[in-house]
């Protein structure tokens, strides 16, 4: 239904509402290519009270809302499905409460930056492991309701492990509080659970409590180059077959580490067809041990290694990974940054499929990922003005996620599923599991106000309101 931009108006401040061409310009995109949709306009609530206020206004008068954080997600999660949407945003929503260094927790605001938290916490001698790719700019309340991840899942896990509590509202407008306790908490239904990853469709967060560790006491870093790409990802499973669980294990291949190298010049070797990139922390014993064996095993199949000499060298050989996604952009107008996961058993096999799907459909596929959890990000480099070059992406597409399900994978390991992945999400997921999903979120949001037409294509509206 039409936004009533008179009453949002009335509600929040003529200064809170962002209604001109521009504005809605500015939150059409998230950073997921090719999709684009206007919203009516993006408000930024004062405090609680607007932010519940808004979404009642929403319930009655049956438009949707988009929370997002900053825009950095690649499923398009944060993108409006319609032009009849508002999108919230909490840019300003950015304390850090409270930080709680007797029970290692911390209460922040949703639009607090990753990084800045991190190196908060880092300040006080203390850890918060999450580190997705976009970090620098991403905030705390979109990797929850994404459940993001990062270099350091494999061993220490994504955001959804270190979320002890939220406070928000639901998409009813009724007070949300689940969690929040300083301690560890099985009584009832997991809610925390099943809040983070739900992509914004199942509540609006205004206060996070997150769980925090003890700082690393030592860090080493290596990378291995190889002549075969199949070699490093049998060096991932060899070293998990040897019960090592590394804090980083990322595989980057030949296209990638050429991008990154002609745009960071950090000494790659140009000839290998795959890097690996490996690290350890913990105490110092256990991590000259665990660096040891990783050298062993990375040599053993083939690779070169080069094992990090100060602080600075570690970050230099980091880059190969981190700047991966930045270097490939260069290449073609439009990049298509994908996200499969499989089993680690299968992921040479995995890499295999990759390069044999961008042979088949003609395309310049670079390919990362976090190696250790299986976790590939196939990139397609492309121009989205190519009518014909974007049919074969479709159709590689396609294949690609079909031959992840078939070896035992999912279509998504970390960036969710949003509108980008939906068609693929129905058509390859499990009919009762979609049906549980439909039934979940028609009982917590019977007007279909949050998010709509993400995850799931929105219900045809047969009734009125329920409010």
């Amino acid at each position: 239904m039409p936004v009533p931009l008179d009453r949002l108006r009335a509600l929040l401040g003529d200064d809170r509402v962002l209604a001109s061409e521009a504005d809605r310009e500015l939150y059409a995109y998230d950073a997921t290519p090719l999709l684009h949709q206007r919203p009516a306009a993006a408000v930024l609530p004062a405090d609680a009270e607007q932010v519940q206020a808004v979404i009642e206004l929403a319930n009655e008068e049956g438009f949707g809302l988009v929370p997002r954080g900053a825009g950095t997600g690649l499923s398009g999660a944060s993108v409006p499905a319609d032009k009849d949407a508002v999108v919230l945003l909490f840019p300003h929503w950015n304390r850090l409460i409270e930080v709680d260094e007797e029970n290692l927790t911390a209460w922040v605001e949703p639009g607090l930056n990753t990084l800045a938290f991190a190196t908060a916490v880092e300040a006080r001698g203390l850890f918060y492991p999450p580190d997705p790719g976009s970090m620098k700019v991403c905030t705390l309340g979109g990797n929850v309701a994404q459940n993001a991840g990062g270099l350091r899942g494999l061993k220490y896990g994504v955001t959804g492990d270190y979320v002890m509590g939220i406070e928000g509202f639901l998409p009813t407008g009724e007070p949300l509080r689940v969690g929040g306790k300083n301690v560890k908490d099985v009584a009832g239904y997991d809610l925390k659970r099943l809040l983070v990853g739900s992509e914004g469709t199942l509540g609006v967060f205004t206060r996070l409590l997150l769980r925090l560790i003890p700082q690393p006491r030592a860090r080493r870093t290596l990378l291995a180059a190889y002549p075969r790409a199949v070699d490093a990802a049998a060096t991932v499973k060899a070293i998990i077959g040897e019960k090592i669980i590394p804090a980083t294990l990322e595989f980057v291949d030949r296209v990638t580490l050429n991008c990154v190298e002609d745009y960071a010049h950090v000494g790659l070797p140009r000839d290998a067809e795959s890097l690996l990139l490996m690290e350890t922390d913990g105490h110092p014993a256990v991590v000259e041990e665990e660096a040891t064996a990783m050298a062993r095993i990375a040599q053993a199949h083939g690779g070169q290694v080069e094992v990090a000499a100060s602080e600075a060298d570690a970050e230099r050989l980091k880059t190969a990974r981190r700047m991966a996604f930045t270097a490939l952009a260069r290449l073609r107008p439009t990049t298509i940054l994908e996200d499969v996961t499989v089993p680690r058993s299968e992921l040479p096999a995995m890499v295999e499929d990759v390069r044999r799907i961008a042979t088949d459909y003609g395309l310049l596929v670079g390919t990362f990922g976090h190696a250790g959890d299986g976790n590939l990000h196939p990139t397609i480099l492309c121009d989205e003005r190519d009518p014909e070059e974007m049919h074969r992406v479709e159709q590689a597409l396609d294949v690609l996620f079909e031959a992840a399900v078939a070896r035992g994978g999912t279509i998504t390991g970390e960036h969710g599923v949003g509108l980008a992945k939906r068609p693929f999400f129905e058509r390859l997921t499990a009919s009762g599991t979609l049906e549980l999903t439909r039934r979940v979120r028609a009982a917590v949001d019977p007007n279909g106000v949050l998010n709509p037409g993400k995850i799931l294509a929105p219900p045809v509206r047969t009734e009125s309101l329920v409010v």
